[in-house]
C-alpha cells in the first residue's frame, strides 16, 4: 500500500486502483465533525472523478465506523444555518450516492444517525461482527438525513425501515445480514483484509459498465416500465460502445480471463 495522504480527520490510502478513506477521529467515534466533513469534501469529489480510482472503500478507525452528526456543533439551530449545513453535506454526499464506480463501506463498529446513512452509500456494505446500527435521529427530535430515508427503505422495505427509524433501537450485525441491511458479516480482525480483497476484485472489473448499471438500478424505482426499458436499451447501447465489452467478448471466445481497463 502506498504512503497515505491525509487530513488528520480523514486518511486517504491508495492501493493500485483502490482508494481507501478512513474516518480518523476515534475519540468522538468518528462523528461527522467539521474536520471530518472537510476531509470528505476534499477527497470524495476528486476520487470519484479520477479514472485511475476504480473502487472506493470507506471505513472507520478504532471501535466505531461513524457515530453520526457532531451534536456539539448543532447548538446554533436557525433555519438558514441548518439549510447551509445540509447543503454543505450534499457537496460530498451527492457525488457518493451517484458515483459511477463501485463503493464499499466497511463497518468496523457502530454506525449511528448520519453514520448509518453513510454506511448505506455503499454498493457493498460489509460489517464486522462488532458492527451495529442505530437511527438516533428521533432521540434528539431530528428527522433522518444524509439520504437515509431514501436508502433504508430500498434496502429493507418501507415498514421495516419505519420500525428501525422510529424505535431508535440497535440492529446488530447478525440481524442486519438477515434483513438485507448488509452484504456480508466478517470477523472483526479480518474486515480490512476482506474489504480490500473485494475492492481489488471490483477495481479489476469493467468500471464503466458498473457505473452504467448503478444508474439503471437507481432508475428502477422511479420510472414506469416502458420508460425503464427505453433507458435500459440506451444504457446497453452505451455499454456496447465501450472498450471493455470488446475485451470481454474476446476473452470469452479465447477462454481466458478478461483484462478490463475500466472504459
Amino acid at each position: 500500500m502506498s504512503e497515505p495522504g491525509t487530513t488528520d480527520a480523514v486518511v486517504l490510502e491508495r492501493r493500485g486502483a483502490v482508494a481507501m478513506l478512513r474516518l480518523n477521529e476515534p475519540k468522538s467515534m468518528n462523528a461527522l465533525s467539521p474536520t471530518i466533513k472537510a476531509g470528505l469534501s476534499q477527497h470524495l469529489p476528486v476520487l470519484l472523478e479520477d479514472d485511475s480510482v476504480r473502487c472506493l472503500l470507506i471505513t472507520g478507525t478504532d471501535r466505531a465506523f461513524c457515530a453520526g452528526g457532531d451534536i456539539r456543533a448543532m447548538d446554533e439551530r436557525g433555519t438558514l444555518r441548518s439549510q447551509a449545513r445540509m447543503r454543505g453535506n450534499y457537496n460530498w454526499l451527492l457525488p457518493l450516492l451517484t458515483a459511477r464506480k463501485p463503493v464499499i463501506t466497511a463497518l468496523n463498529g457502530a454506525a449511528a444517525g448520519a453514520g448509518f446513512a453513510l454506511a448505506l452509500t455503499g454498493d457493498y456494505v460489509l460489517a464486522s461482527t462488532e458492527a451495529r446500527f442505530r437511527s438516533g435521529f428521533f432521540g434528539i427530535a431530528a428527522v433522518p438525513d444524509l439520504g437515509l430515508a431514501y436508502t433504508l427503505p430500498r434496502a429493507v422495505g418501507m415498514l421495516r425501515a419505519k420500525e428501525i427509524l422510529f424505535s431508535n433501537r440497535d440492529v446488530d450485525a447478525e440481524e442486519a445480514l438477515r434483513i438485507g441491511l448488509v452484504s456480508r458479516v466478517i470477523a472483526a480482525d479480518k474486515l480490512t483484509e476482506e474489504a480490500l480483497k473485494l475492492a481489488e476484485q471490483l477495481a479489476a472489473g469493467p468500471t464503466a459498465s458498473y457505473g452504467l448499471a448503478k444508474g439503471l438500478l437507481q432508475r428502477a424505482y422511479n420510472l414506469p416500465l416502458e420508460s425503464f426499458l427505453e433507458t435500459e436499451a440506451l444504457t446497453q447501447t452505451t455499454a456496447f460502445g465501450s472498450d471493455d465489452i470488446g475485451e470481454g467478448i474476446a476473452a470469452f471466445k479465447g477462454k481466458r480471463k478478461p483484462a478490463f481497463q475500466g472504459r
